[in-house]
Parts: structure tokens; C-alpha cells; sequence
């Protein structure tokens, strides 16, 4: 598939065919695609003086998650895998097209799709406000409204760091996500923003981009701190129980389709290398990367809190199509409720399939829940380091015993979770 991407009436030769978008904009006719227009008018209406680079990589990332949602995988001859190529409008061309392969690799993992990109002239300037605010805060964190954000985000302020929280706004959890920002280190300063891609057509639903547009809101939201103006490198907190960052394929037929890699260490070292080479003083960093779920709530500083709140967080991968409930079988509501259990707290969550062991009509298409009880039969006969197969085979990988044992940590939760609930 084939897209241009740049403000209105960006074009390149032989692009008659190809998708537009139009970033920062709405669509301008009914057969074009945009995305941006939302986060451009919140970053003026807030006075935020941002890098240029940083403008140049959140108009890459709306390029590039308007392109996941507008091909569908099911088209594709394999049923998953897709081309794309993207010719996006940036500031410093020069800089992007000498970079290109390398944020196309990363794409690539991140992803499973083939990626080729061109950078040109003539994308959008960093706004200048006449007197810009300088947020005083010492860093990022990306607040989803799910558990592990929410940990995250209390650990940070209950250690005395004044976090600049950015939110990816998602259809369901904007309230969430503004009710832990207010009771969290007496209110937090709170950034929400939406990529509000349009398309002309149908949607993809995999969503294998959704971090990359998150990170590259945070680097935004980063370079407009005061202590970023300082010469300081900003930490960027995304907090992820490190089980589902590298989220192990559970079963063969699962290694790109359902094992999504948004956090995956090999990911993210692949993004710090573009920030640094772009002079963006931004360090992605993950706390929890040795930590299972379970022990992310056991070790969070502040556990009132953190039980007031647990429960009306966001782990489902479903949650929309199950009218904004928690289906209780998905991989991720599987690893939620398999941390409330090494917790020790009740889980009051509403789960739409609560008994994951009911055998009958309604339970049969548990292929969730049969993958895990496969999963942990192969990580019992085989050993765990076996069932993980090339999931820690990485150069950016420096602590693979650590993650070795987290995962195998992991696979307890997950192992007492299915006992528990007499799946067989």
C-alpha cells in the first residue's frame, strides 16, 4: 500500500494513486485520510514550545498508524503481512531519509509488516507561541489508564518525581485516564492527546503501531519541559510488566499475529537509537522490565491507593468490542487477573467470561485460554527457556537471565491462575 502523507497539498511525482493523508488537517475530500489536527491544536492552545524533530517524528508516527489502520491484514497473501510504502512531508528531509532505514527496521518488529520510507520537503513547521510555558515537571509518564500505567505513575510520584503525564486519549478510557492523573501526587499535570486518524474506508483492528504514536507524543510533550531547554535528558517512563513487553509467543501459531511487540525491548532500543542520533534528549525507560504483573502490584509504594483504583483500570484487548468490559479471557485480562491472584486483593473487576474452566456453548471459543493451558504445558514438559523460543534473541537484550526468570515468574502467575480456576 501505497500513502503520501503532509499537510494539504503536499504532493510527489507518480502519487496519483496513493493514499493521502493530511496531516494536522481534516480530510479535504471524501477519498483522502488524515490524522493530527487534534494533537497541532491542543500543543498551540497550551503554549508548548516543541523540538522540531520532535514535530518531524510525531508527523512520521501519524503517517505510519493512519497506514496500520487503513490496510487490512486480511487482504494480504498471507493474511497478515503487508507492504507499505510512505512518502512523508517532514522539516529536515536530509536528516529522516539518512534514518530511514533504521526506523524502518524497527517498524518492521514492531509490526511484521515490510516497510519502505521516503522523506521530503515541505512538512510542517514547529509552531512558535509569542510567550511559551515551560512545564516545570522533571519528566514523562505514559498514562494509558491501565494497571501497569497506574502503578507506574503512583511508584514515580511516591518517590518524590513530578511526572508530566501524556495520555493516549482511546474511546472508553479518557475518564479513567483524567481520574488517576487527579488522585494521583495531589493532581497531576495532564496531557491528553488523539492521533484522531480518519480514513475514507474500513479499519484494521490489530493496532500494532499504538506505542509508536504514544512514545512520539511523550518525546513531544518532553522537549517542552523546562529542564529539556536545560541541556537535561528527560526520562520518558512507559511502565509495562516486563511478561507482556517481551509477551512470549504462546504458541507457534501465534509468533506475529496475536504476540504483539509494543514494548518489546528490541523495539524500543531501536527507537532511543533514532532519538539519539536526532538529538533528542529523551530516554525511554522501562522500570518494571524484570517484573511480572503480579509483582508490580505486590511492590507498589503506595497500596491504598493503588487498591482504591486497580479495579477501574484498562488491560482488556477487548474492551471495546465488549461494550467497555473486561472479557476475562483475552492473553492480557489472563495476566491481570493472574496478578490480582498473586496479589492476595479481590478482583472486583467485571469480567464479561468470568469461570475460565465452564465447558459449553458460551465458553467454547476460548482459544485465549487454550493457548495459555498449551502454553504452560510446553513451559512445564520443554523448560521455560525452550518455550520462549527467539523471544529474548536480541542484541539490544543485556539482562536475558533476568527476563529468563521473569518470564518463568510469569508462568507461575499464569499456572496458578488457570489451577484456580480448574481450566484443564
Amino acid at each position: 500500500m501505497r500513502l503520501t502523507c503532509g499537510p494539504y497539498g503536499f504532493a510527489v511525482p507518480g502519487s496519483a494513486g496513493d493514499l493521502a493523508v493530511d496531516l494536522y488537517s481534516q480530510p479535504r475530500a471524501q477519498n483522502r485520510a488524515s490524522a493530527g489536527e487534534a494533537v497541532r491544536s491542543r500543543i498551540i492552545s497550551s503554549r508548548l514550545r516543541c523540538d522540531g524533530r520532535a514535530w518531524d517524528l510525531l508527523s512520521i508516527a501519524l503517517s505510519v498508524v493512519t497506514a496500520d489502520l487503513a490496510a487490512l491484514r486480511s487482504v494480504s497473501p498471507d493474511g497478515w503481512t503487508r507492504e507499505f510504502e510512505l512518502d512523508i512531508a517532514v522539516d529536515d528531509q536530509v536528516f529522516w531519509n539518512e534514518h530511514a532505514g533504521a526506523l524502518a527496521d524497527a517498524l518492521a518488529f514492531l509490526t511484521t509488516d515490510r516497510w519502505t520510507l521516503r522523506f521530503h520537503h515541505g512538512g510542517m513547521v514547529a509552531p512558535v507561541p509569542a510567550v511559551p510555558q515551560r512545564p516545570s515537571q522533571d519528566s514523562i509518564v505514559l498514562l494509558s489508564g491501565g494497571l501497569d500505567s497506574l502503578v507506574g505513575v503512583i511508584d514515580l510520584a511516591d518517590a518524590g518525581h513530578s511526572p508530566l503525564a501524556v495520555s493516549q486519549i482511546v474511546r472508553g478510557n479518557a475518564g479513567t485516564q483524567r481520574e488517576f492523573a487527579a488522585h494521583i501526587g495531589g493532581g497531576l499535570n495532564h496531557l491528553q492527546l488523539s492521533h484522531a486518524a480518519h480514513l475514507p474506508g474500513p479499519r484494521e483492528t490489530s493496532q500494532r503501531t499504538r506505542s509508536l504514536i504514544f512514545i512520539a507524543f511523550g518525546v513531544l510533550a518532553a522537549t517542552a519541559l523546562a529542564c529539556y531547554g536545560d541541556a537535561t535528558s528527560v526520562p520518558l517512563y512507559l511502565c509495562e510488566n516486563g511478561f507482556i513487553a517481551v509477551n512470549p509467543p504462546l504458541t507457534g501459531s501465534r509468533i506475529g499475529s496475536l504476540s504483539t511487540r509494543t514494548a518489546h525491548p528490541e523495539f524500543l532500543g531501536r527507537l532511543q537509537q533514532v532519538l539519539d542520533a536526532a538529538g533528542l534528549r529523551v530516554r525511554i525507560t522501562n522500570p518494571y522490565a524484570t517484573c511480572t504483573k503480579g509483582e508490580m502490584l505486590l511492590q507498589c509504594t503506595e497500596q491504598s491507593l493503588l487498591r482504591a483504583l486497580a479495579a477501574t483500570s484498562t488491560s482488556c484487548g477487548r474492551f471495546q468490542r465488549f461494550a467497555y468490559r473486561h472479557c476475562g479471557r483475552c492473553v492480557p485480562c489472563q495476566v491481570r487477573r493472574a496478578a490480582f491472584l498473586a496479589w492476595d486483593v479481590p478482583d472486583t473487576t467485571n469480567y464479561v467470561y468470568e469461570p475460565l474452566g465452564r465447558r459449553g456453548n458460551d465458553y467454547s471459543g476460548f482459544d485465549d485460554v487454550r493457548s495459555v493451558a498449551v502454553a504452560l504445558a510446553t513451559a512445564r514438559r520443554a523448560g521455560v527457556q525452550s518455550w520462549t523460543r527467539n523471544a529474548l534473541a536480541s542484541s539490544f537484550i543485556d539482562n536475558h537471565p533476568q527476563l529468563l526468570a521473569m518470564i518463568e515468574r510469569g508462568v507461575a502467575e499464569l499456572r496458578n491462575l488457570h489451577r484456580a480456576c480448574g481450566v484443564r
